[in-house]
């Protein structure tokens, strides 16, 4: 494989275990301010990279826009019937999903997945693209990397959850890890499934962009705005907002 290629693959990996690692060196109980500045951070870059790394070039390629909105709300739905269909913890401990009888971690530990699927596929997809038009790929890397650097604040956040729930430090690094693993995984089925996805390109592109914006507004935000007031998320949504408009 190329080696381009493995390097964007991987990157947004090693953001997710760098942040499951913060969980050796961090109180247990991470304060709210701090855990509301991260999220906004997060929920910055993933809506800017939504924009201009995928509806950006959706629109560009599709000339139209009935494409592009059938994949956004594709995506959305998608990620809908996930969050219906698999049991899962979020971090405010509100439960979603059939009822089970999991323990609380592994819930937990759904949910960060459910969180990060969508992530490798915009990846996968991304490159996909550049596969077929090489001049694409300043745009491929700046969104793994943005990814990337979004995944180590989450990856912090999602580790404090689940080592409060009972799991040993090292348990939760791997755990972490783990939910990570899916991001590689979906971005390289992705790319081995290119040959076929490419005259979609347009609606795939939206697609993930939907699925990530679905995150955004159904965790990301109301976790960003929920305790005391404060208005350190919006600053900081800012801040990751800007640093992916930069990269691109």
């Amino acid at each position: 494989m190329n080696i381009q290629v493995l390097q964007g693959l991987l990157l947004p990996f090693l953001g997710t275990s760098l942040g499951a690692a913060f969980v050796f060196f961090m109180r247990q109980n991470m304060s709210t301010q701090t855990k509301r500045m991260m999220t906004g951070f997060a929920s910055g870059i993933m809506v800017s990279a939504s924009f201009f790394s995928l509806l950006e070039p959706a629109l560009e390629q599709a000339k139209t826009v009935g494409p592009v909105v059938c994949g956004f709300l594709l995506g959305m739905g998608f990620l809908l019937f996930l969050d219906v269909v698999i049991p899962h913890t979020h971090m405010d401990d509100q439960e979603e999903g059939p009822a089970n009888h999991l323990q609380k971690s592994t819930k937990l530990l759904f949910a960060v997945t459910l969180h990060n699927l969508p992530e490798g596929m915009a990846v996968g997809i991304v490159y996909a693209g550049w596969l077929a038009h090489p001049n694409a790929v300043s745009g491929a890397f700046a969104l793994a990397l943005g990814i990337a650097i979004q995944n180590i604040p989450e990856g912090a956040i999602v580790s404090m959850p689940l080592h409060a729930a009972g799991m040993s430090k090292p348990k939760t690094f791997l755990a972490g890890v783990g939910s990570g693993a899916v991001e590689p995984i979906g971005a390289l089925l992705t790319i081995w499934l290119s040959h076929w996805i490419l005259p979609w390109m347009p609606v795939l592109l939206a697609f993930a962009a939907g699925a990530m914006m679905y995150v955004v507004v159904e965790e990301l935000i109301p976790e960003m705005s929920e305790g005391e007031h404060s208005n350190w998320g919006t600053i900081c949504f800012a801040l990751g907002f800007v640093l992916m408009l930069i990269l691109e």
